[in-house]
Formats: C-alpha cells, structure tokens, sequence
C-alpha cells in the first residue's frame, strides 16, 4: 500500500510537533502527516527534577492523541527505510509513503547496551538513571534512602540530552544529602568523560565554584565502560591513557551513551556519525533539497535541548515554505540552545549560547549567578511554556 503527503514529518516528540503545529498555523490547509509510534509523550527536562523528588514522574507525560495539531494525519507507526532518491520511506508495517517533503525528527536513541551490564542492573540495588520515564522514579528512590557511602554520576562521551544534565542530578543529590545531616558520610563523585564542567567559560566558571563548594570529586575524561553489580564496581576508561580505572559504589546515577536511531544512522540521509546531514543555519539536508531535520537526530553542531529546537523550528518552517513555493532560503539558525543547570533545592543558573560558545541571554542580569527564581522558571515557567506555547506552534 501507498499513500502520498505533501509534508511528512519523522517523529512526534518536541520537534516534529512543534513543526507540524507551525506548519498548520502558517496554513491550516497543509497537508502533513506525522508518523510516530507512541502512545505517550514526555516533557523529558522535567526529569532531573523528578529524579530530585521536586516533581512526579506524571506531571512530565501526555497523550500522545492529545498533542497531534489539529489538520495533521497520525500515521501511529515505525519508519524502517528512507528512499530519498525517490522521496519515499518505509514503515515496519509495510507502507510505503511518498511525499514532497520530509522532516526528519525522531529524536535521540539511548543505548543502553553500550555499557556492559547496564541494561539488567538499572533500577535496581544502587543503580538509576534519569533517562526514561521507567527508571527515573528510581533516582528518587536512591537519593531519599541514601545513607552514607560513595555516590558516583557518570557523564559518557558523545552528545546527549542536555549535555548540563548529567551533573544537574548530582548538584540536586549532593544538595539532599547535606539537609539531610548525611554529606559528611558520604562521597560524591562525577565522573565525566568530557575535559571539564561545562563548555562555555561564563558558566563554567560558577560551575567549578559550585563543585569546590560541595565538595564534590571530578574525575573528569573518565568514560563509563560496564557495571559490576555483584561487587558494586562501575569500570571506567581513562579516555587520555586508556587505562582501566575502576571505583567502588553504593549508588550510581548512570547517563548512558546516546545515537543516532539506528533507522537514521543506517540511512542515505546520515552524515558519517549517524545524524542527518543538514545545514547548520537553514537546517536542509546537504544533499536533498526537499529534506529537512532539527532536534537530537540532526548534524546540527549544538546541545540537544527542547530550548534548541525552540529556535531551530521556526527557521526550518520559514525555509521549507520557501523551498516550496520557490523563494530563496532567508531564515537562520545561530546555534541556540539552553541549559538551565540546576545547582541545589533552591538554585539554578541559566546557561544560554550559540555555536561560538558565546553567551546569548534572555534576561538583563548576569544568568551565570545561581538564581532561585530561575530555578521556579524551569520548574513552573519553562513547563507551562512547552506544553500551552511550543508545541501549539505559538512561541
């Protein structure tokens, strides 16, 4: 069976949906079709608050059905291939659909099968991780009945979700075991295979102060290899020597390495490391005209962040309109993205930057101090801005 699109957008989490939603505001008699699997969709920045007992793990998911824009068709399926020389994919059922136009946002894979022994350990006897909507009540659940011993964040190589996230959970823990008359039986430890904290040097800066203040120990350029759960070991790679480097826990919070979806990374449209193959600013593909990508799955060369794709989709729509009717490309995308790091139970700074790692603020004060009211912007602002604003096409 074959059906024909005039836009058919991969993927129904915050990019495609915020596209479809600007595409049907632009023109309500849009043909676009959305081809997503999922019954459910998550407010994933929510997360390391819920991972930090500050919020439950409900409050970040939706129906799916209730979120598809008015006037676009759901076709509730996988994508298997992508046949761009003949504007046509695939889907695990067996359709084959045509289109004009193709958006390509499925989002991040997470694998955890690249860490030897993760995938049976998570959730259970010490180990959690914020990174699905199954095993972040187990971050909580390890925080609060935490009792003294060593408690290890990891950070892995490659791009991830919000690449501030994996330490945001270990400010909130460290913070947590110090009101709770515990810190000084405990070590904490992040373990990170990047060469510092963070890769703008603004927010850096009170990142490494917030470090020294908690007393936390970095080990940084340090990789997360497997997890030994019988003996409580995590083994690492030094990633400068390629020594073997393996630490003892009681509790470890895991951020597992990430990708490309494996139907991307294995496709025509995939740039050597898997993503797709766009232009950094005008967000089409670099080599069919016709196809467009934004969000975790695409080459663009900045933090994969809900904020990101905020900025990136209006310019992917202003573009795509014009391709279509024939007008040149104006639209650009800077880079943008935003990292709201959390520090503590009443702290966050607001990191925002462009691809120049150069700071690209909303507000007129300096948003590299902690602030207490950007940590209510991220829990209550930032929230209601994503589901009553964002992804109805409207900010």
């Amino acid at each position: 069976m074959s059906v024909h699109h005039h836009i058919v957008i991969v993927g129904g989490g915050t990019a495609g949906i915020t596209v479809a939603a600007r595409l049907l505001n632009e023109n309500e008699k849009l043909d676009v079709a959305i081809i997503e699997p999922s019954e459910k969709h998550y407010y994933q920045p929510l997360w390391t608050l819920v991972g930090g007992g500050m919020c439950k793990p409900e409050e970040s998911e939706r129906c799916e059905a209730d979120l598809i824009p008015y006037g676009a068709e759901w076709i509730k399926d996988f994508v298997a291939t992508f046949d761009p020389e003949n504007n046509s994919l695939t889907t695990r059922s067996g359709q084959t659909i045509t289109y004009d136009h193709l958006v390509v946002a499925p989002g991040i894979q997470i694998n955890w099968d690249a860490i030897e022994g993760l995938k049976d350990a998570v959730g259970k006897e010490g180990v959690c991780s914020n990174y699905s909507f199954a095993t972040v009540g187990s971050t909580w659940e390890n925080i609060r009945n935490f009792r003294g011993g060593t408690a290890i964040f990891t950070q892995p190589a490659g791009a991830v979700k919000c690449g501030g996230a994996p330490q945001k959970i270990c400010h909130l823990a460290e913070d947590y075991f110090r009101r709770e008359g515990i810190r000084d039986k405990c070590e904490v430890v992040f373990a990170s295979a990047s060469p510092r904290i963070f890769a703008v040097d603004k927010y850096a800066k009170t990142l490494e102060r917030v470090i020294q203040r908690k007393g936390t120990i970095t080990k940084f350029r340090h990789n997360l290899k497997a997890i030994r759960p019988d003996s409580k070991q995590a083994v690492f790679e030094q990633l400068d020597t390629g020594e073997e480097v393996i630490l003892k826990y009681d509790m470890l919070h895991v951020t597992p390495p990430m990708g490309a979806p494996d139907f991307v990374a294995q496709s025509p449209l995939a740039n050597d490391d898997g993503w797709v193959d766009v232009d950094k600013h005008t967000l089409q593909h670099c080599r069919f005209y016709n196809v467009w990508s934004l969000g975790d799955a695409s080459s663009l060369p900045t933090s994969k962040t809900a904020a990101a794709i905020r900025k990136q989709a209006p310019v992917l729509v202003e573009n795509l309109l014009a391709e279509k009717n024939g007008q040149s490309l104006k639209a650009s995308y800077d880079g943008y993205t935003s990292c709201p790091v959390v520090t503590g139970y009443d702290s966050l700074v607001l990191a925002e930057f462009n691809y120049d790692k150069e700071p690209a603020e909303t507000f007129p004060f300096d948003q590299s101090k902690e602030r207490f009211s950007m940590l209510m912007l991220k829990k209550y602002g930032l929230p209601n801005l994503y589901w009553h604003g964002m992804l109805k096409g409207r900010t």
